[in-house]
């Protein structure tokens, strides 16, 4: 394991820069071939509140009931798998599906991948595994919401708000949606239309883990539930025994063409597991000891 240093910021009600650290994390580099590397940061063992609570307006059905679960250590990409590293694993060989080098509509090697189904986010971490002899996977939800909060209970993990100038979103207002795209009033705000570099903005959470919020929705390997009745609180994906591979999926992190609400921590969405988006990517878990 290695040390990086990145920042962290915290926004006030007004969505300007009220904070600044620098903060330390672990990482170690996976070696993908022809200079192509792939950085996992440690993301040490807690618990958190997971969902929202239910005397807030922002929550939808599906964030409740609010609970504590417990999670294990692991090691989660530092950003979005990117168009270069997919390009290097879908040139390894097949394991179960094949896997088109270049799906991506934004090009741009340190873009993140788009137009992945869930099927194919699955075949990179089989490709991936085989390649390294180590165990990579997509993130359970509790995970995947457990790294993005990072140790707050916040909306987003810069505070209680967000703007264009830290996360890639859509920030027009959707009247058919009743959804407002900005935070603050008065503050200049860009819509891109389009994905961005991965830590293009500079910023990561107290993680260490940047595109948390916006950019690309990320698959998570668990099955779609319409709330958190009965769910797991041990930080495992949470599958139906029964249609384990068609049922569908869990999508997290919000997108490039979503809202500021869509980026939330505790905002989820179930998307059919074959669905390609140009809005749509991962990152991926590393379960191994370390």
């Amino acid at each position: 394991m290695k040390l990086f240093e990145f920042d962290v910021i915290i926004l006030n009600t007004q969505g300007q820069e009220s904070k600044r650290e620098q903060r330390q994390a672990e990482y170690f580099t996976e070696d993908l071939g022809n200079t192509i590397t792939l950085e996992m940061v440690l993301i040490k063992s807690g618990s958190f509140m997971m969902g929202s609570p239910e005397n807030k307006t922002e929550p939808s059905d599906s964030e409740i009931p609010q609970r504590r679960v417990n999670i294990k250590q692991f090691c989660m990409g530092k950003y979005p798998v990117t168009q270069a590293q997919w390009k290097a694993v879908a040139g390894l060989p097949q394991i179960n599906k094949e896997l088109l080098p270049d799906p991506s509509d934004f090009k741009g090697d340190q873009r993140p991948v788009e137009h992945i189904s869930w099927y194919d986010a699955v075949e990179f971490c089989d490709r991936l595994s085989s390649h390294t002899k180590s165990q990579y996977r997509l993130p359970s939800e509790a995970e995947w919401e457990y790294a993005c909060r990072a140790r707050t209970n916040t909306p987003f993990h810069f505070g209680d708000t967000i703007t264009t100038d830290v996360a890639n979103y859509n920030p027009t207002d959707d009247e058919e949606y009743q959804l407002s795209g900005s935070y603050a009033q008065g503050l200049k705000v860009i819509y891109r239309q389009e994905t961005t570099v991965v830590g293009s903005f500079g910023i990561a959470n107290a993680f260490g883990l940047y595109d948390m919020h916006g950019n690309v929705f990320e698959w998570c390997a668990d099955c779609w539930h319409k709330n958190y009745q009965g769910a797991p609180t041990d930080g495992s994906a949470w599958i139906d025994k029964n249609d384990n591979q068609n049922c569908d999926r869990l999508m997290r992190g919000g997108t490039w063409v979503g809202s500021k609400d869509i980026c939330r921590c505790a905002y989820r969405l179930g998307n059919w597991s074959r669905h390609l988006g140009f809005h749509i990517g991962f990152r991926v878990v590393y379960a191994g000891a370390v």
